[in-house]
């Protein structure tokens, strides 16, 4: 038996229900009230080689006004200005300027600053993990996580870690502790040294009764005495008076009271206050 043919005129029609299909589909994602996100995957702009004089000069501007992002917000932004002047198309000396604007908490300023690094590197994933962790700072977490995502997932991005371990924060500023545990052992996954994430994930699995895995990832963390803080043996602690293992738990009872004697969580142990 011989298959059918399809005419012209069923190309036609096929071709038209696919358009149609797809036109639908568009409008389905517009009037969801999902936040959009640009799809486009581009190179950081600072990673990319200059080309003119101005944007050379910009660049320079926008790495000594960086350094002073540290300790000195207003010759920061003084540079993030300049570096603007050198080259408007600069995307990176936008984003220099929000996020210093942020810093100060002139957060219209830092929005427009931040919405103009977009349009000019809407795929750039510094300019998306630094908008979308802004975005989930002032409450808008949807677009935040969107952008956060997109940054993490983002093949040219030679830190995902970072934007996976903002996604995990976000997550977590919503209280939705399933998403941001994935968004935390991604992070760990990208980065073995990130000890945010190894702390978040303890965290989260000692809230959920998963107290194994909870000290599997605290006991990384206490591997290095450099990370430990109030914050860190407090947890272990827990961890392990929940387990029954007292004399665990009184390695780090006292650590934390020779370490950190006046801390809020060394006070909280002394009066048997647990959670």
């Amino acid at each position: 038996m011989s298959m059918p043919t399809i005419t012209s005129m069923n190309a036609a029609r096929l071709c038209t229900a696919i358009l149609l299909t797809y036109m639908l589909a568009s409008c389905a994602n517009l009037n969801s009230g999902t936040p959009y996100a640009p799809a486009a995957v581009e190179r950081s702009e600072s990673d990319q080689p200059s080309r003119t004089d101005a944007r050379n000069k910009s660049k320079v501007h926008v790495e000594l006004g960086t350094a002073y992002m540290e300790g000195n917000l207003g010759a920061a932004l003084d540079e993030a200005r300049v570096a603007v002047a050198y080259d408007k198309t600069y995307a990176p000396a936008h984003l220099l300027l929000g996020q210093t604007y942020a810093l100060l908490e002139q957060y219209p300023q830092a929005q427009s600053a931040f919405e103009e690094a977009v349009s000019l590197a809407p795929g750039d994933p510094e300019v998306n993990n630094a908008y979308g962790w802004f975005l989930c700072n002032r409450g808008r977490q949807k677009e935040g996580e969107a952008r956060l995502e997109q940054a993490a997932r983002n093949p040219y991005y030679r830190t995902p870690g970072r934007a996976w371990t903002n996604l995990g924060l976000c997550y977590l500023q919503t209280k939705d502790d399933v998403a941001a545990e994935v968004a935390f052992l991604r992070a760990d996954q990208a980065d073995p040294e990130n000890m945010q994430a190894k702390y978040h994930i303890a965290s989260i699995s000692y809230r959920n009764g998963n107290l194994f895995r909870a000290r599997e990832y605290a006991n990384q963390l206490n591997r290095r005495p450099e990370q430990q803080s109030p914050e860190v043996l407090w947890l272990a602690l827990r961890i392990e008076h929940k387990l029954g293992n007292r004399e665990a738990e009184q390695k780090f009872a006292s650590l934390l009271s020779r370490n950190f004697p006046a801390s809020n969580e060394n006070q909280a142990y002394q009066q048997g206050k647990f959670e």
